[in-house]
């Protein structure tokens, strides 16, 4: 079972920290208050069995209220303070999750379906380990340890009852959590892999649809819905088991003080008001600790989903960047020199021994069979993936070593699955450049062979509403307006792939227009027609052709 607090936590989530500092204050604040309720309860009902009125109960009344309202204060402090840590954190790892994710959008294994899970409702379980388990971890280190010391002052044998009794739920609490993390590992597991499914059905389904398999789908999806079902109930069940074992070991361990002070009172061996100090503050001792192992099992799913956070970050932000600044591309010739590339965990390299020089200002076409590597070239030019073999030059220097961030601001991408942002058809234009005027972004559009898109045509979720060429057209726009604002360097994959012959004329023109380099994947006669240059990646050593 991982540490009570991840250490990990600790070094990506400041918020961790101040919590964790603040919380210690407030448990000391709030054990120094119960120790003061229990004294006033035990003076009081000492008091009244003394006189056998109720005279000494009245002057404690005021006193007693202020403590509650200041442990009241207390405990709401504590609520908001764990509140704002876990947004904090939650914030914090999203940031981090999607900052790697974007850093290196070729290097995670993990499907969009898991993704989406991890980032939505899986961190939003780390509500449950900040407003429950955390708080009260913080005052299962502060309150026992004040308590047994107040109970000592009083009454040295009680204390040690105590300080024997109290390690035994720490460690049935360690016992039982064994099992609570590894079926909430599990419970998170086909929970990601429920998810999952349901995304890629919902992405395959025209496809499902058309070839008349959707409705077969619903066994396949109805069996991982009962595995979740099942693994849930089956934490469910640990839960409630070892809350009541819990429950019952704490409850044994006061009985045994309480049989203890209650012999000792009837032998005149301490004063009745000394037995209700202990007595009261007895199951104060053993609350709190009690307490965790009731409330580690809200944090079980959160530090799950911390666990896949954490694990996701870390491999995307593996690879190391560069810090050199970046050559002008368009003053640099880049040169591929014996470039091999393996993919993690693939057997053979996706391509090897690539020998290409791209000249500034060029178009080059990169052609050739699917599957033997073009993409792979590009995504290594745009620095998303790093050599396995060979090394790719700008001008003199390795592009390994240059800032990641200052070469991709020379260069204009266009995928062969481009993103759309909901909005208009201009908001997706003008992501090429924000500052760029309305009329700027119809030129674009105009010059990609959309002349025909109007700017306000609405544009859905993953662009939706949108034809493949329409969503190409738009983004060779988005590439034309980044390179008018300072890119030099266009990147495209099957740009003009779903394009009619006279959009694709248009589009090539323009491209020669814009005067800066461009690599582009293609299979399109014509547009291999107009390049100033093709490699065929067949070729064993990339030649030109």
């Amino acid at each position: 079972m991982a540490g009570p607090i991840d250490p990990r936590l600790l070094r990506r989530a400041r918020a961790t920290k101040w919590y964790l500092a603040a919380g210690a204050g407030i448990g000391i604040a709030t054990a120094v208050l119960t120790i003061g309720q229990a004294w006033l309860l035990a003076r009081s009902l000492g008091g009244v069995f003394a006189v056998h009125t109720l005279d000494p109960v009245w002057p404690v009344l005021a006193p007693l209220a202020a403590v509650f309202a200041g442990k009241a204060l207390l405990s709401w402090a504590n609520t908001w303070l764990a509140q704002r840590a876990s947004a904090a954190v939650k914030s914090q790892l999203r940031r981090d999750i999607l900052r790697a994710r974007l850093a290196t959008p070729t290097a995670s294994t993990t499907s969009t379906g898991s993704l989406i899970t991890l980032l939505t409702t899986g961190l939003d379980a780390l509500d449950g380990y900040f407003s429950k388990y955390l708080p009260q971890l913080v005052l299962a280190a502060t309150v026992p340890a004040l308590i047994v010391l107040a109970v000592g002052s009083a009454d040295l044998a009680s204390a040690v009852i105590i300080v024997v009794t109290l390690p035994l739920i720490p460690i049935f609490m360690a016992l039982i959590g064994w099992t609570t993390e590894a079926r909430t590992k599990r419970r998170w597991k086909v929970q990601q892999r429920l998810a999952t499914h349901f995304f890629d059905l919902i992405a395959g389904l025209p496809t499902l649809q058309s070839f008349g398999r959707a409705r077969a789908q619903r066994k396949g999806l109805a069996e991982t819905e009962a595995a979740h079902r099942r693994e849930t109930m089956g934490t469910l069940r640990v839960s409630f088991l070892s809350a009541f074992a819990l429950e019952l070991l704490a409850t044994l361990s006061v009985a045994i003080v309480a049989v203890e002070v209650g012999f000792r009172v009837v032998y005149s061996d301490i004063d009745l008001t000394t037995a209700f100090f202990i007595l009261i503050l007895a199951p104060e001792a053993y609350l709190p600790v009690r307490q965790v192992g009731v409330h580690y099992h809200d944090s079980a799913d959160g530090m799950a989903a911390a666990d896949s956070a954490f694990a996701e970050i870390d491999r995307l932000t593996a690879m190391p960047r560069g810090t050199l600044a970046a050559p002008a591309v368009d003053a640099s010739r880049v040169v591929f020199d014996g470039f091999a590339y393996r993919y993690p965990d693939a057997e053979t390299d996706a391509v090897t021994g690539i020998d290409l020089t791209i000249e500034p200002g060029e178009i080059v076409a990169l052609a050739g069979t699917s599957g033997v590597g073009k993409t792979t070239l590009l995504n290594a030019l745009m620095g998303f993936v790093r050599p396995t073999a060979g090394r790719i030059l700008v001008g003199d220097v390795d592009l390994a070593e240059i800032d990641p961030d200052a070469w991709r601001a020379q260069l204009a991408h266009v995928p062969q699955q481009p993103g759309m942002v909901r909005g208009s058809v201009g908001d997706n234009v003008l992501l090429g450049d924000t500052a760029a005027t309305e009329a700027r972004a119809r030129a674009a559009l105009d010059d990609a062979g959309g002349a025909g898109i109007p700017l306000d045509q609405p544009v859905g979720d993953d662009g939706e509403g949108l034809s493949a060429g329409e969503r190409r057209r738009i983004a060779t726009a988005r590439a034309m307006l980044r390179v008018r604002s300072g890119a030099r360097l266009l990147v495209l994959d099957e740009p003009t792939a779903g394009l009619d012959a006279e959009a694709e004329r248009v589009l090539l023109a323009s491209l020669r227009e814009l005067g800066v380099g461009a690599v582009i994947v293609t299979h399109r006669p014509r547009v291999l027609a107009e390049v100033d240059r093709v490699v065929h990646l067949e070729d064993p050593v990339g030649a030109a052709v």
